[in-house]
């Protein structure tokens, strides 16, 4: 931890050295999702991140990848669990979102949800939102399914 604090008996850091890490786990329940974001919105906000980003990026990103790992990645399955890491600092914020999924193709399955072809569907707009409201999204295996965000600072 003494990476991201300052120990007590050093000078207040100024903003531009504060960083925040935290790391939240919670059952595969949709009921979570609203406290976690608001969690990590709370610790964006403490670190000066743009309005706008504290109140529409991150929020409906995280809350995506949340979905999705819940839903989709652990299939509802109370027994399974969503694991959620998040650092910010003074230059970005990085979400990783870990299920214990199997994983997906994420270019395979990321579609346009305003071409003809997808526009009366209900489902798939998702990973479309995330990469719209993110600087990037990533996925990749780390003993299960992690999908990394990553939003620079405005």
């Amino acid at each position: 931890m003494s990476q991201f604090f300052p120990s007590s008996g050093d000078a207040a850091a100024p903003l531009g050295e504060l960083r925040i890490a935290l790391q939240v786990e919670i059952p595969s329940d949709v009921r979570y999702i609203e406290r976690v974001v608001e969690i990590v919105r709370s610790q964006c906000a403490a670190v000066l991140f743009a309005p706008r980003h504290c109140a529409l990026n991150v929020p409906v990103a995280l809350s995506e990848a949340l979905s999705n790992a819940i839903l989709y990645g652990n299939g509802e399955n109370p027994e399974k669990f969503v694991r959620v890491r998040a650092q910010v600092d003074d230059t970005q914020l990085v979400l990783e979102v870990a299920d214990e999924g199997g994983g997906f193709d994420i270019a395979q399955e990321t579609s346009d949800p305003t071409s003809l072809d997808n526009i009366e569907r209900e489902d798939g707009r998702g990973l479309f939102l995330m990469q719209q409201l993110m600087d990037s999204v990533e996925r990749f295996d780390d003993h299960g399914n992690v999908v990394r965000l990553t939003l620079r600072r405005a």
